[in-house]
């Protein structure tokens, strides 16, 4: 029998009843400032779940909504609220399909609900003006836990599925041909995650329960992936009053939670260890946590070199939308503490690629592997996403320093992640400017890994004023962009960059402008434009 979120919620809900399974923040009335924490337990929460269940099931049957209908949930998902959402919605028997915020173009939404074959939508608040016009049923997420009412309303018995029946949609974080895609996620996927969770969430001391922090959004892989893992082992998550929260706000966490494990986005991470260059106490409280994960993309080399010289327990999660976790690195202070291996129980291969020159336009010295999910492997995402082959193909790119133990070596593609780790298409950004603005421009790039939102550089076609050609460019690319998610916009002249013809580098044989290189050789106007001092 295949495991899900909702069978490891009752089973730890048995084991662990009484132990807090969340951390909420309570926030004072005046000021609107973090004042303390409350707990939640993993009874509450199981309750909670059914209480929820029990609401939707009676809410969607009076629009004759069949159980494993596709619902969407168009969220924050960074709220006890939210999780309740999610969880009570799957346990009521329909299949959810998940909206983050930051995908703010009701256009949008709409296509992949009808690309979802989705029956009724559930959206915040904050969104009202913007759903009227929706053609499926829309129904408001309330805010609070004691605004869910279900009466006398029984929880429905979950309907049988198989392995291959689905039981989330997600969509990948970057947009393609200016819309995200569907990633569907069988039952078998989802036991397959348990499995992975499971390994990554182990307590280094069984006799403690872990506390970690809130990761991302649960509209989003990897807070679901993490949140699976966690309850597992009857951990606790603590919600931060903001997912970029402050070192503060860490310190809190760790002396009034009991928080020893972090998990962070690699952005915000380098953020922590920043400060902690300057901040001994933080610097301590950091070197004695149990862990500290990050993931979504690269953590700078050097804040890596910081904390590994500092003993700092860092361990790097490598993963994607489709696949959830797939790699871990080794940890610890050797010589491969940083080298990425294969989580258990899963069937990847690593594919030598024909690489003709690297990104700084000389001959690799090492071969170049492509990582590739086989479809025997529980995790191989929904056919849809792979190839004819029956595989997929993650356009990762790695590189075998010992057997079984790999280094990254970026992208086969033109994607970068930003600093929330969600991926933005560059190329179509890039097309998109070509195309509407060919006249305008000789060479444009795109680049912003590890920020807010991308930035574009321009090399005009003529001499032209500035100012002038860099609202042009917004005015023509404006439709463009609207929609696409907020971190994959440029929507703003102050987030274009024009320089004379042939300043960019580029690749010393084809002459192809270097995004890395771009970023290095702007990197103090990149972070003036980002407000970030160094």
């Amino acid at each position: 029998m295949f495991r899900t979120h909702l069978s490891v919620l009752e089973s730890s809900a048995a084991r662990f009843s009484s132990s807090p399974v969340f951390k909420v923040p309570l926030m004072d009335a005046q000021t609107n400032r973090l004042s303390d924490w409350t707990s939640i337990t993993y009874r509450q929460f199981y309750e909670d779940v059914l209480r929820f269940a029990a609401f939707w099931a009676k809410e969607l049957r009076r629009n004759d909504i069949p159980q494993r209908s596709v619902i969407g949930l168009w969220i924050g998902g960074f709220t006890y609220v939210d999780v309740l959402h999610i969880y009570g919605l799957s346990r009521a028997g329909y299949i959810p399909q998940l909206f983050s915020l930051r995908l703010p173009n009701p256009d949008v939404v709409f296509e992949l609900l009808v690309k979802a074959n989705a029956k009724a939508l559930i959206f915040d608040d904050t969104y009202s003006d913007i759903v009227q016009n929706c053609h499926v049923p829309i129904y408001p997420a309330m805010k609070g836990a004691e605004e869910v009412d279900a009466g006398s309303e029984p929880v429905p018995d979950l309907p049988v599925v198989t392995e291959r029946d689905i039981s989330f949609i997600f969509h990948t974080s970057g947009s393609t041909s200016g819309s995200p895609k569907l990633v569907p996620c069988s039952y078998r996927w989802l036991d397959t995650t348990v499995s992975k969770s499971s390994q990554i969430s182990m307590p280094r001391d069984p006799a403690r329960q872990d506390v970690t922090t809130w990761m991302g959004s649960m509209c989003h892989i990897g807070q679901e992936f993490m949140l699976i893992g966690s309850m597992q082992h009857g951990s606790c998550v603590i919600q931060p009053t903001t997912i970029s929260f402050s070192s503060e706000e860490l310190m809190d966490m760790i002396q009034k939670c009991g928080l020893n494990r972090l998990n962070q986005f690699a952005a915000f991470l380098a953020t922590q260890l920043q400060t902690s260059r300057n901040h001994p106490k933080l610097l301590s409280m950091l070197m004695n946590l149990d862990e500290v994960i990050y993931s979504g993309m690269p953590l700078p080399r050097p804040e890596q070199e910081w904390a590994l010289q500092n003993n700092i327990k860092l361990r790097n999660l490598f993963g994607s939308t489709e696949c959830g976790a797939t790699l871990i690195s080794i940890g610890g202070t050797g010589s491969d503490a940083t080298l990425l291996r294969p989580l258990e129980g899963v069937a990847y291969r690593f594919v030598p690629v024909d690489s003709e020159e690297s990104e700084a336009g000389h001959q690799s010295t090492a071969r170049l592997l492509e990582f590739i999910v086989s479809s025997e492997s529980g995790d191989c995402p929904d056919r849809s996403l792979c190839g004819s082959d029956s595989h997929f193909r993650t356009g990762d790119l790695f590189q075998e320093v010992t057997p079984g133990r790999y280094v990254f070596r970026g992208r086969n593609d033109d994607w970068i992640k930003s600093e929330n780790s969600l991926r933005c298409d560059t190329k179509a950004i890039e097309d998109n400017v070509r195309a509407m603005c060919g006249d305008l421009i000789s060479q444009c790039i795109v680049v912003g890994t590890g920020r807010p939102s991308p930035v574009l550089f321009i090399e005009p076609a003529g001499d032209m004023d500035h100012d002038k050609l860099k609202k042009d460019i917004i005015r023509k690319t404006r439709h463009f962009h609207s929609r696409r998610y907020l971190h994959e916009r440029i929507s703003s002249a102050k987030m274009i960059v024009v320089v004379a013809r042939n300043t960019l580098p580029r690749t010393s044989t084809k002459g192809n402008i270097r995004r890395k290189a771009v970023e290095e050789a702007f990197q103090s106007q990149l972070d003036e434009i980002y407000g970030v001092s160094r």
